[in-house]
């Protein structure tokens, strides 16, 4: 300041700048620590101190003296909570839900969280602001309208108009024709006609069942006359030992195996002498073979008629229906008690052999039934003019 007094005159303004320099030093000076960064969770507590701050569910009772220290906390006391870090002094008090307002609790307070409140049944909660709300009653559907969402706790019910109706003014009106506010309807009921389809369906399907099963009754009987042909053309010889083992099998009682078998060559012996022969009758004729036969010639659902015409009572055909599970043998046994009974009456025939006036019979009554083929084929077998 010295120096300031001997130049008064000249350096008056200089003086007064550097002094004001060294003020704003000052007062920079003091307000620095003001300006300090605490870390992440710490505060610059009254002492520029960066002291902790106390965890949810605390609150702050004295600040930290020294660098380095712990401030002191203490847990909320009970029905208070603090839900976040801080260095307040005193906790949130507790909410309680108010059963007036149709609230009740969903969670209880802690420490370091608030009472959790909810609209009771039949109410939705309404946001008055972030923090607060307000529980109204559900609202019910008109009876024009339908329910699409049904209330929850945090929405109202949704409803919506019932189909046919549309809404006008927050009103649903039934749908009158075409008009423009149905337009959307009936473009759905035009389009919807799955009927006329599933018909046509059941119709191919029932059309196409019909004729597979017209197809294999086809088969089948293409199949029965075509064997049955096979087996008229057949020789006469090929079948004979077949149908005596058969009827030697089921009907012979009084002769053995051996015996029959021993009998069989006699019949092609009298056969061969046929050809160089023809005008030399057989008088009697096996009953096996001759049965055997005509079942192969006549047709199966004609054997009944021609059994009848014979002869037979109602009550023998339907006891060897009875005693028989396979048609064939059924007809066996008609045929045979005719061939049977007829030997007998006609005083000729030996064990299975059959007269000569009873075979004439037989042919008599085939074409009578207009089974002449038949006949002339019995006739070539066994030479009979």
């Amino acid at each position: 300041m010295e120096g300031c007094g001997l130049q008064r005159t000249g350096n008056k303004k200089a003086c007064v700048g550097i002094f004001l320099l060294l003020m704003c030093t000052v007062l920079y000076a003091a307000q620095e620590p003001n300006q300090m960064k605490c870390p992440t969770g710490d505060y610059l507590s009254k002492n520029n101190i960066c002291c902790n701050k106390c965890n949810p569910g605390y609150k702050l009772v004295k600040e930290c003296l020294v660098a380095g220290h712990r401030s002191n906390c203490t847990s909320c006391p009970e029905d208070q909570y603090m839900d976040q870090i801080n260095y307040n002094p005193n906790c949130f008090r507790c909410k309680v839900c108010k059963r007036r307002k149709h609230e009740v609790e969903e969670s209880s307070c802690k420490r370091d969280k608030n009472t959790v409140c909810v609209c009771e049944a039949g109410y939705y909660k309404s946001e008055i602001d972030p923090t607060a709300f307000e529980c109204l009653k559900c609202s019910k559907c008109r009876p024009d309208e339908k329910v699409k969402q049904q209330c929850t706790r945090d929405t109202n019910t949704v409803c919506v108009c019932k189909d046919g109706h549309y809404r006008e003014k927050n009103t649903c009106k039934p749908c009158e024709g075409c008009s423009v506010e149905c337009s959307h309807l009936c473009e759905a009921v035009t389009t919807k006609r799955p009927e006329p389809r599933d018909d046509l369906m059941v119709a191919i399907v029932a059309i196409s069942a019909v004729g597979v099963v017209m197809v294999a009754l086809g088969v089948l009987v293409t199949h029965v006359f075509t064997k049955r042909f096979i087996k008229k053309k057949m020789p006469s010889l090929t079948s004979q030992p077949t149908d005596i083992s058969i009827s030697e099998r089921l009907f012979v009682h009084e002769e053995s195996s051996e015996s029959q078998v021993e009998s069989v060559p006699q019949s092609p012996v009298e056969e061969q002498g046929q050809p160089n022969l023809p005008d030399c009758v057989p008088l009697e004729i096996r009953i096996p073979d001759l049965i055997y036969t005509v079942l192969d010639l006549v047709p199966v659902v004609r054997v009944k008629e021609l059994v009848r015409s014979l002869g037979v009572r109602d009550t023998v055909i339907e006891q060897a229906e009875m005693d028989h599970r396979q048609c064939r043998e059924a007809q066996y046994q008609m045929l045979r008690v005719w061939a049977e009974s007829g030997s007998h009456a006609a005083g000729g025939g030996r064990g299975d052999m059959l007269h000569l006036s009873l075979v004439k019979e037989l042919l008599d009554k085939l074409r009578q039934m207009h089974l002449g083929g038949t006949a002339e084929e019995l006739e070539t077998k066994y030479g009979i003019h």
